[in-house]
């Protein structure tokens, strides 16, 4: 049975807990280590292992903390060589190179964002549950199949995003490089429209902008479009 728990999701950082019941993740550290170890309810030494989706700091701000806790840490080579850290407990991982953390199956897979080789993760475990986990991407163009849980951005939307630059409080030069690094709910519910979503059992939405963005119409209109229940951490 997946269990999440969201410690933190939003550009200030984002962390994530993860576990089936067997095998406990942290998603991301972009937050500070003491917030990630009273997620945890202290037990770091419970943790199987860290996924890192790039190097951003609201993504991986802790990593040299979550590596000193005795973790490792799985990410792509892209990320590890911009962040320049060396640690043996770094395992460097690749796009659609699947391999075992406890009980999960694990698929990374590549996303669009304006970084060095960003990663996207489908996790699976052993009762046959799948996660999807991708954040900061304006386009997925993959389509995955009997997904029972998806964590996924939703960003903006375009229509706020255009109204707030005619506002003049988000200076136009913003849109371009949103367009091309995170998801709208536009993009979002594209993808959703393609996707297998019979077994999903609850999507959240991460990475809400703070200013381009509606938490209560972005919950209601992804809740209309898919008949799924629907989170906002």
């Amino acid at each position: 049975m997946i269990e999440i728990t969201a410690l933190a999701s939003s550009s200030k950082g984002n962390c994530y807990r993860v576990t089936d019941g067997h095998t406990p993740l942290l998603l991301e550290c972009g937050i500070n280590y003491r917030e990630i170890q009273k997620g945890f309810g202290f037990k770091m030494s419970e943790v199987a292992g860290c996924l890192i989706t790039h190097e951003h700091g609201d993504h991986c701000k802790s990593i040299k903390e979550v590596l000193k806790a005795g973790i490792d840490v799985y990410t792509s080579s892209g990320t590890v060589d911009t962040l320049g850290i060396s640690h043996h407990r770094i395992k460097r991982v690749k796009a659609m190179e699947q391999f075992q953390l406890g009980t999960w199956s694990i698929l990374p897979f590549d996303v669009q964002h304006d970084v060095s080789e960003p990663l996207g993760f489908l996790l699976a475990n052993q009762e046959g549950e799948k996660l999807l986990f991708a954040t900061d991407t304006y386009y997925i163009k993959y389509k995955f199949q009997e997904l029972t849980h998806i964590l996924v951005e939703c960003n903006y939307s375009l229509e706020i995003l255009n109204q707030n630059i005619l506002d003049g409080s988000v200076p136009s030069v913003m849109k371009k490089r949103l367009l091309r690094s995170h998801f709208s709910l536009e993009n979002l519910k594209e993808f959703l429209k393609a996707n297998d979503l019979s077994k999903v059992q609850e999507i959240w939405l991460l990475h809400l902008s703070d200013s381009n963005s509606d938490e209560a119409l972005f919950k209601k209109e992804i809740m209309e479009l898919t008949g799924k229940m629907v989170y906002v951490p």
